[in-house]
């Protein structure tokens, strides 16, 4: 058994090309690929923060429907003592009244009760220091809606992340898809310049051995020889592009590896899509720029209800109790305390005026910018539409052509075998073949390319998959 598991574990190390195959080439389907782009994005660990940090404002806005609570201390040293201080002459006064009412010509007791009377009895209430520890609860019971329209924003600026999180999202399927299906057209492309110099240098060997028995010139053998080192060189050209596409591919999906990526997912194109009206009407939906200002202009909209309330007092509960005291009597400040009030702000210097003119702007500037951005998507929708409707008429009128151009290449290599055709002419036909398949080729990059676009710009890029699912797969060409 435990041969076994060794045997097993050697074979699972060398068989696994993502993680130990440095030079082997890595199978990578369209799934695939979108499944490392999401595992490694930085943008969409990005976005993930900023939704998280929307919640957590959320959060905070719904503090303000619980009540605050908070301690207070404080030393306290006064230049004097709190005391009361009574003068005397008010005792001493009606005893001269009454003095006098008896002896109407007293002056020895009068005088010592005038005496008595300058003085003043003081009452110590506090002393010079004195120190507190308060516990205070505050409770807002009515705020106008501040704290309603306040919930509403924060739960706006959530919704705002998360729509740019698919904005996001959308704008890497894009990248993902021109690099992915990129190395895909590259590698297509390299086959067929492979093919057209295999064809080439084969032509150029029935050339030299034609020349040897006098049948062609040395031009003639010249000029095979010219073309086929032209296509040697575009073959190493295409070889050359193909590795920068293949390095932006790694680099995207994060894969490190020495080995190449071959993208099984094929290039297609669709015989029939929805009318443009229709990718049109999703745009007000579902596209992330309009949704994006929908959500601003609704926070505009609760900042202007925000601003109106100012005009509303606030009212709230409150309480105190005094957890330590030194120097004050419970007879002078009493431990516990509540009440209710309120707060009105008469005059602020015009200052809510202004916050409402500013909300009223704002939410009149998003409204116009959001029409405007509904026109230029619009715009933008019928060009990647018209891009797409090219691609297919593209891909059909080639795919006649490069028929043709097939069974060109086989009448005039047959006829130059019996010397009925020059080589320029068959040289000329292996050429023409070429380009119209690589022209072919691109034309299904295209159309994927535009499709993505289009189906971004609805905001359904994941629809994208199931049309590749349905579509027409791009032509496999055969050696000549």
């Amino acid at each position: 058994m435990f041969r076994y598991f060794i045997s097993c574990s050697i074979l699972l190390l060398i068989s696994s090309p993502i993680l130990f195959g440095q030079n082997q080439e890595i199978s990578l389907s369209f799934e695939e690929s979108i499944q490392l782009l999401d595992k490694g994005n930085q943008s969409l660990q990005i976005a993930d923060k900023e939704i998280e940090w929307a919640r957590s404002e959320h959060q905070r806005l719904n503090a303000f429907w619980y009540p605050a609570i908070n301690a207070t201390g404080a030393y306290v040293h006064m230049a004097n003592k709190i005391e009361v201080k009574e003068s005397l002459n008010q005792f001493t006064d009606p005893a001269k009244d009454f003095i006098h009412s008896i002896i109407p010509d007293d002056q020895i007791i009068s005088s010592i009760l005038d005496k008595i009377g300058s003085y003043s009895l003081s009452f110590p209430l506090a002393p010079q220091d004195l120190t507190t520890i308060d516990a205070n609860i505050t409770w807002p019971i009515f705020t106008g809606g501040k704290r309603i329209y306040a919930g509403k924003i924060g739960k706006a600026m959530v919704s705002i992340a998360e729509v740019n999180k698919e904005q996001i999202s959308a704008n890497t399927r894009i990248a993902l898809v021109e690099s992915y299906f990129g190395v895909r057209l590259g590698q297509k492309v390299v086959e067929v310049r492979e093919q057209t110099f295999q064809s080439l240098k084969k032509h150029y060997q029935n050339a030299l051995k034609l020349e040897a028995n006098g049948m062609i010139n040395k031009a003639e053998r010249l000029f095979v020889q010219v073309n086929m080192d032209e296509a040697k060189r575009e073959l190493e050209s295409a070889k050359k592009d193909l590795d920068v596409a293949q390095s932006a591919l790694k680099t995207l999906i994060k894969m490190e590896t020495d080995g190449n990526i071959r993208p099984i997912s094929p290039l297609f194109i669709n015989d029939s899509l929805p009318t443009i009206l229709y990718f049109k009407s999703l745009i007000e939906s579902n596209n992330y720029l309009i949704n994006q200002m929908r959500l601003q202009e609704n926070i505009a909209n609760n900042e202007l209800k925000i601003g109106r309330t100012g005009y509303i007092p606030n009212i709230a509960l409150f309480g105190k109790q005094t957890l330590y005291a030194h120097g004050i009597e419970k007879n002078l400040l009493p431990r516990s305390m509540i009440g209710v009030g309120f707060s009105w702000n008469i005059f602020d210097g015009l200052d809510r005026e202004k916050k409402i003119r500013q909300a009223k702007i704002t939410k009149q500037t998003l409204a116009l910018g959001k029409d405007k951005a509904i026109d230029d998507l619009n715009v933008v929708l019928e060009k990647f539409y018209s891009q797409i409707q090219n691609a297919l008429n593209n891909v059909s009128a080639l795919n006649t052509t490069i028929e043709m151009s097939r069974e060109l290449v086989r009448i005039r290599k047959k006829s130059f075998t019996e010397g009925m055709a020059t080589s320029t002419e068959v040289i000329d036909a292996e050429v023409m073949l070429s380009k119209v398949q690589i022209a072919s080729l691109l034309a299904y990059y295209q159309y994927d390319v535009a499709l993505i676009n289009l189906l971004s710009a609805c905001g359904i890029p994941d629809t994208f998959y199931q049309y590749s699912k349905e579509g027409k797969n791009e032509p496999f060409y055969e050696p000549g």
